[in-house]
Protein backbone atom coordinates (compact mmCIF):
# COMPACT_ATOMS: atom_id res chain seq x y z
CA UNK A 1 0.00 0.00 0.00
CA UNK A 2 1.23 3.49 -0.86
CA UNK A 3 2.01 5.64 2.14
CA UNK A 4 -0.50 8.46 2.65
CA UNK A 5 1.36 11.66 3.42
CA UNK A 6 -0.56 14.72 4.52
CA UNK A 7 0.53 17.96 2.88
CA UNK A 8 -0.74 20.91 4.88
CA UNK A 9 -1.07 23.99 2.66
CA UNK A 10 -1.66 27.60 3.71
CA UNK A 11 -2.81 29.38 0.55
CA UNK A 12 -1.17 30.01 -2.80
CA UNK A 13 1.81 32.35 -3.04
CA UNK A 14 4.93 32.98 -1.00
CA UNK A 15 3.90 36.29 0.58
CA UNK A 16 0.45 35.34 1.86
CA UNK A 17 0.15 31.56 1.44
CA UNK A 18 2.17 28.45 0.64
CA UNK A 19 5.44 28.92 -1.23
CA UNK A 20 4.48 27.37 -4.55
CA UNK A 21 7.88 25.93 -5.45
CA UNK A 22 8.20 24.27 -2.03
CA UNK A 23 4.68 22.86 -2.20
CA UNK A 24 5.03 21.52 -5.73
CA UNK A 25 8.47 20.04 -5.05
CA UNK A 26 7.04 18.26 -2.01
CA UNK A 27 4.23 16.81 -4.12
CA UNK A 28 6.67 15.86 -6.91
CA UNK A 29 9.07 13.99 -4.65
CA UNK A 30 6.23 12.20 -2.86
CA UNK A 31 4.81 11.06 -6.20
CA UNK A 32 8.22 9.94 -7.47
CA UNK A 33 8.64 7.85 -4.33
CA UNK A 34 5.27 6.17 -4.86
CA UNK A 35 3.55 7.89 -1.95
CA UNK A 36 0.05 9.34 -2.05
CA UNK A 37 -0.33 13.01 -1.08
CA UNK A 38 -3.33 14.00 1.01
CA UNK A 39 -3.59 17.76 0.58
CA UNK A 40 -5.40 19.82 3.19
CA UNK A 41 -5.78 23.40 4.41
CA UNK A 42 -7.85 25.33 6.93
CA UNK A 43 -11.15 26.74 5.70
CA UNK A 44 -10.56 30.33 6.87
CA UNK A 45 -9.84 33.71 5.34
CA UNK A 46 -6.19 34.60 4.80
CA UNK A 47 -4.67 37.13 7.18
CA UNK A 48 -4.45 39.45 4.18
CA UNK A 49 -3.88 39.36 0.44
CA UNK A 50 -0.57 40.43 -1.10
CA UNK A 51 -0.19 41.55 -4.71
CA UNK A 52 2.80 39.40 -5.65
CA UNK A 53 3.84 41.84 -8.37
CA UNK A 54 4.09 44.89 -6.11
CA UNK A 55 4.36 43.00 -2.78
CA UNK A 56 1.76 45.39 -1.33
CA UNK A 57 -1.33 44.51 0.69
CA UNK A 58 -4.49 44.84 -1.39
CA UNK A 59 -8.12 45.25 -0.33
CA UNK A 60 -9.29 41.71 -1.05
CA UNK A 61 -10.41 38.66 0.90
CA UNK A 62 -9.32 35.17 -0.06
CA UNK A 63 -9.97 31.81 1.54
CA UNK A 64 -7.00 29.63 2.49
CA UNK A 65 -8.67 26.36 1.45
CA UNK A 66 -9.87 27.77 -1.88
CA UNK A 67 -6.46 29.24 -2.70
CA UNK A 68 -4.64 26.05 -1.65
CA UNK A 69 -6.89 24.11 -4.02
CA UNK A 70 -5.05 25.85 -6.88
CA UNK A 71 -1.86 24.01 -5.95
CA UNK A 72 -3.66 20.73 -5.24
CA UNK A 73 -5.56 20.86 -8.56
CA UNK A 74 -8.80 20.72 -6.58
CA UNK A 75 -7.93 17.49 -4.71
CA UNK A 76 -7.93 18.91 -1.19
CA UNK A 77 -9.70 18.57 2.14
CA UNK A 78 -10.59 20.91 4.98
CA UNK A 79 -8.00 20.17 7.68
CA UNK A 80 -10.86 20.00 10.20
CA UNK A 81 -11.97 16.76 8.53
CA UNK A 82 -8.53 15.11 8.65
CA UNK A 83 -7.30 12.95 11.52
CA UNK A 84 -3.82 11.64 12.15
CA UNK A 85 -5.38 8.19 11.68
CA UNK A 86 -5.97 9.10 8.01
CA UNK A 87 -2.29 9.67 7.20
CA UNK A 88 1.09 8.05 7.77
CA UNK A 89 3.00 11.33 8.08
CA UNK A 90 2.52 15.07 7.68
CA UNK A 91 4.57 17.65 5.76
CA UNK A 92 4.08 21.43 5.92
CA UNK A 93 5.58 23.46 3.05
CA UNK A 94 6.70 26.99 3.84
CA UNK A 95 5.74 30.40 2.58
CA UNK A 96 4.51 33.21 4.81
CA UNK A 97 1.08 31.57 4.91
CA UNK A 98 2.54 28.96 7.25
CA UNK A 99 3.20 31.80 9.72
CA UNK A 100 0.15 33.93 8.84
CA UNK A 101 -2.68 31.46 8.23
CA UNK A 102 -1.66 28.25 10.03
CA UNK A 103 -0.63 30.38 13.00
CA UNK A 104 -0.12 34.07 13.66
CA UNK A 105 3.62 33.75 14.26
CA UNK A 106 4.32 36.41 11.60
CA UNK A 107 2.33 38.91 13.68
CA UNK A 108 2.85 37.80 17.29
CA UNK A 109 6.20 35.99 17.19
CA UNK A 110 6.77 33.74 20.23
CA UNK A 111 3.32 34.65 21.61
CA UNK A 112 1.66 33.17 18.53
CA UNK A 113 -1.38 30.93 18.56
CA UNK A 114 -1.82 28.04 16.14
CA UNK A 115 -5.06 27.52 14.20
CA UNK A 116 -7.09 25.09 16.36
CA UNK A 117 -7.39 22.30 13.78
CA UNK A 118 -3.72 22.63 12.81
CA UNK A 119 -2.83 22.40 16.50
CA UNK A 120 -5.05 19.34 16.90
CA UNK A 121 -3.63 17.54 13.88
CA UNK A 122 -0.02 18.23 14.88
CA UNK A 123 -0.68 16.98 18.40
CA UNK A 124 -2.45 13.87 17.12
CA UNK A 125 0.35 13.11 14.66
CA UNK A 126 3.02 13.54 17.32
CA UNK A 127 1.06 11.52 19.88
CA UNK A 128 0.93 8.61 17.42
CA UNK A 129 4.69 8.93 16.76
CA UNK A 130 4.05 9.58 13.08
CA UNK A 131 6.73 11.65 11.35
CA UNK A 132 6.28 15.36 10.68
CA UNK A 133 8.19 17.44 8.14
CA UNK A 134 8.30 21.24 7.98
CA UNK A 135 9.90 23.44 5.33
CA UNK A 136 11.20 27.03 5.35
CA UNK A 137 9.35 29.12 8.02
CA UNK A 138 6.84 26.34 8.81
CA UNK A 139 9.01 24.99 11.68
CA UNK A 140 8.09 28.10 13.69
CA UNK A 141 4.42 27.11 13.69
CA UNK A 142 5.40 23.49 14.38
CA UNK A 143 7.43 24.51 17.44
CA UNK A 144 4.63 26.71 18.76
CA UNK A 145 2.19 23.79 18.48
CA UNK A 146 4.53 21.18 19.99
CA UNK A 147 6.57 23.36 22.35
CA UNK A 148 6.15 20.96 25.27
CA UNK A 149 8.16 18.38 23.32
CA UNK A 150 11.14 20.75 22.78
CA UNK A 151 11.39 19.91 19.07
CA UNK A 152 14.73 20.36 17.34
CA UNK A 153 14.32 22.15 14.02
CA UNK A 154 16.04 24.42 11.51
CA UNK A 155 15.01 27.49 9.55
CA UNK A 156 18.56 27.93 8.23
CA UNK A 157 20.54 30.63 10.00
CA UNK A 158 18.23 33.61 10.56
CA UNK A 159 19.17 34.81 14.05
CA UNK A 160 15.86 36.49 14.88
CA UNK A 161 13.66 33.57 13.87
CA UNK A 162 16.00 31.08 15.55
CA UNK A 163 15.80 33.10 18.77
CA UNK A 164 12.00 33.14 18.60
CA UNK A 165 11.95 29.37 18.08
CA UNK A 166 14.11 28.83 21.14
CA UNK A 167 11.98 31.19 23.23
CA UNK A 168 8.97 29.02 22.35
CA UNK A 169 10.72 25.92 23.68
CA UNK A 170 12.33 24.61 20.51
CA UNK A 171 15.97 23.88 19.81
CA UNK A 172 17.33 25.50 16.68
CA UNK A 173 20.08 23.98 14.53
CA UNK A 174 21.91 25.95 11.84
CA UNK A 175 21.57 24.11 8.53
CA UNK A 176 22.48 24.57 4.86
CA UNK A 177 19.76 24.75 2.21
CA UNK A 178 20.86 21.37 0.85
CA UNK A 179 20.60 19.62 4.22
CA UNK A 180 17.96 18.51 6.69
CA UNK A 181 17.69 18.61 10.46
CA UNK A 182 16.38 15.38 11.98
CA UNK A 183 14.93 15.24 15.48
CA UNK A 184 15.00 11.49 15.99
CA UNK A 185 13.23 11.61 19.37
CA UNK A 186 10.22 13.52 18.06
CA UNK A 187 10.43 12.13 14.51
CA UNK A 188 10.53 15.64 13.04
CA UNK A 189 12.43 16.59 9.86
CA UNK A 190 13.00 20.19 8.74
CA UNK A 191 14.89 21.97 5.95
CA UNK A 192 15.53 25.71 5.32
CA UNK A 193 14.47 25.91 1.65
CA UNK A 194 13.74 29.54 0.71
CA UNK A 195 14.74 30.81 4.14
CA UNK A 196 18.16 30.46 2.48
CA UNK A 197 17.50 29.88 -1.23
CA UNK A 198 18.77 31.15 -3.55
CA UNK A 199 16.89 29.21 -6.25
CA UNK A 200 14.56 26.34 -6.99
CA UNK A 201 17.36 23.88 -7.74
CA UNK A 202 18.91 24.64 -4.36
CA UNK A 203 15.75 24.23 -2.30
CA UNK A 204 14.86 21.08 -4.24
CA UNK A 205 17.88 19.25 -2.83
CA UNK A 206 16.85 19.76 0.79
CA UNK A 207 13.16 19.08 0.15
CA UNK A 208 13.92 15.80 -1.61
CA UNK A 209 16.05 14.73 1.36
CA UNK A 210 13.23 15.68 3.72
CA UNK A 211 10.64 13.69 1.77
CA UNK A 212 12.97 10.68 1.59
CA UNK A 213 13.62 10.80 5.32
CA UNK A 214 9.94 11.23 6.21
CA UNK A 215 9.03 8.19 4.11
CA UNK A 216 11.81 6.15 5.72
CA UNK A 217 10.35 6.95 9.15
CA UNK A 218 6.83 5.82 8.25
Amino acid sequence: MAKKIGVLLSGCGVFDGSEIHEAVLTLLFLDRAGASAVCMAPNVDQLHVIDHLTQQVVDERRNVLVESARIARGEIQDVSAVSADDIDALIIPGGFGAAKNLSDFAVKGPQAQVHPHVQRLLEETADRSKPIGAVCIAPATLVRALSARSPRVTIGNDVGTASAIESMGGVHTVCKVSDICVDEKNRIVTTPAYMLGPGIKDVATGIEKLVTKILSLC
